[in-house]
């Protein structure tokens, strides 16, 4: 796409904007997730040759859209486009900042400068889980209040939720989903040295060969965050929680204890 056609649609988008078009999912879509500035990011992706063109909501959330995308080179992502005037999603994250060393010497002079700051922690986060061999989508690159990773899905549609997914499953696949739930939180916390912060049903993906992907990161915090060990329980109670009541397995927290412990001892991790 060439400069001057980018800049004349980002005019355009602009002028739509400034009308404040009064339907309702174009309404929503420029107000709350295409802003001027976020046009202006997305048009800088596809200038840098990473997107090449959105096309279509694969979920919604009251922090974020995330949308299914190609890239140049044809290969499905996903975009993950931060709200950036959500005073109540600002409130609700400073809990994960506060503490964090990565966040130490970041002054927020307004909401989205902190929105865009929690878009760069969920690209790191799933860059470190990455590396460290989580399951999780791929981080392709973060601009301001977006984010771009790995398409995981068939067709445009997104691979379920385990909470979506349970019902169909039988007891040795929810076993064994357990199994895998639990090696990636083992992962996380003893390879990447971080706490989720909210691993439960609703951010586990089941794949069609009954794999699993970790998803919503951007809460994670460092093992040294004061309120670490708080999160890492919290965690450990959903996933025990789902897996009893919901899917209505025998099991034992200690089955999930017994993989995390030795390694925040042997990391120094006070557990009391």
């Amino acid at each position: 796409m060439k400069r001057d056609e980018i800049d004349r649609l980002l005019r355009e988008k602009t002028r739509m904007w400034e009308r404040r078009v009064k339907d309702e999912d174009l309404f929503e879509v420029v107000e709350e997730v295409f802003d001027t500035a976020t046009v202006k990011t997305v048009l800088e992706l596809v200038r840098k040759r990473i997107l090449r063109k959105l096309n279509g909501v694969i979920s919604t959330g009251k922090e974020s859209r995330v949308y299914f995308a190609y890239s140049f080179s044809g290969e499905p992502l996903a975009v993950k486009i931060y709200l950036t005037s959500s005073a109540e999603f600002r409130k609700s994250i400073y809990k994960y900042i506060t503490g964090d060393p990565r966040f130490e010497k970041i002054r927020f002079k307004d909401t989205r400068s902190l929105i865009i700051a929690w878009a760069h922690k969920e690209f790191r986060n799933l860059k470190r889980m990455h590396e460290a061999g989580v399951k999780v989508p791929k981080p392709i690159a973060c601009l301001d209040n977006v984010l771009v990773m790995e398409f995981l899905g068939e067709e445009k549609a997104r691979y379920p939720l385990l909470v979506e997914a349970y019902g169909e499953l039988t007891s040795d696949e929810l076993k064994h989903i357990f199994q895998l739930a639990c090696e990636e939180l083992e992962k996380i916390v003893c390879k990447a040295e971080l706490v989720h912060g909210d691993y439960s049903e609703f951010n586990i993906m089941i794949k069609p060969d009954l794999n699993i992907v970790v998803i919503d990161v951007s809460q994670a915090v460092e093992l040294s965050h004061p309120n670490a060990l708080e999160f890492l329980i919290r965690d450990i109670e959903n996933i025990y929680r789902f897996f009893v009541k919901e899917a209505k397995l025998d099991i034992h927290k200690e089955q999930i204890w017994s993989r995390i412990e030795p390694c925040l001892k042997e990391k120094g991790v006070r557990l009391s």
